[in-house]
């Protein structure tokens, strides 16, 4: 069984946590919405910086995505305001920039993490979790963040993954692809699924992609040891261990 499911990150007093998603990005926040919804959160988006202060103090979320570059009041502006005005919420910033510097400055002017477009929703949603639980705006039933399947473990603090008590090496993309099959187990998630909260929300890759990786996971969780990742012929994959 998993440790750790979506719906057991919730705020202390057992209320679903809120998000507020702030990017002029139609599509954008259309995405990330609907994987945060999936999570059991309440969210909310704003499309300009003016309008995220307002929705700031209306819906008073618990975590926000924020995007830096915006037509009126740029992300930067958005978090001085918030700071300058007592307010902590975490945010993570969203932007199309990746250089050394804006990652800096992002995180000078207050911002809690970085993510650079294109990304993972998984990635984003991971990470989320992670402020929160960090800044004590979110509790879970289990003191660590462990998800299991059989002897299969993954750690997502830490990106530690073993089985059986031994350690195993994965790439980010293979550690993002296996934490969405273990945080469905038993469950059938379909390519699509997988292109979607795994890799890069704009990405234009076919669904050969996901067989590849699926690939890769088998060689280093699956050989000769018995199969966990199962192929549900014409529908898509599932983790799960025998009973």
């Amino acid at each position: 069984m998993t440790t750790l499911a979506p719906s057991a990150l919730r705020r202390p007093d057992g209320q679903a946590l809120r998000l507020l998603v702030v990017d002029d990005e139609q599509m954008l926040t259309d995405l990330l919405s609907m994987a945060l919804r999936m999570e059991g959160w309440e969210v909310k988006t704003a499309s300009s910086g003016f309008e995220a202060l307002q929705a700031v103090r209306d819906f008073r979320p618990d975590a926000m995505v924020l995007d830096i570059m915006m037509p009126d009041l740029d992300g930067m502006s958005v978090l001085q305001r918030l700071r300058a005005s007592g307010d902590d919420v975490p945010v993570l910033f969203l932007t199309a920039k990746d250089a050394v510097s804006d990652r800096v400055a992002g995180l000078t002017a207050g911002g809690d993490d970085y993510v650079t477009k294109p990304f993972s929703l998984e990635e984003v949603v991971a990470r989320l979790r992670g402020l929160m639980r960090r800044a004590g705006t979110a509790q879970t039933a289990e003191a660590e963040p462990i998800l299991r399947v059989g002897d299969l473990t993954l750690n997502e603090d830490s990106h530690e993954v073993q089985r059986a008590g031994v350690e195993i090496e994965l790439t980010a993309t293979e550690f993002e692809l296996l934490r969405f099959l273990m945080r469905n187990q038993r469950r059938v998630v379909s390519k699509a699924q997988i292109l979607d909260r795994v890799w890069n929300y704009d990405f234009g890759g076919r669904s050969s992609v996901v067989e590849l990786y699926i690939s890769y996971l088998r060689k280093k969780i699956d050989q000769g040891r018995e199969p966990l990742i199962h192929t549900v012929r014409g529908v898509g994959y599932m983790i799960k261990a025998s009973q």
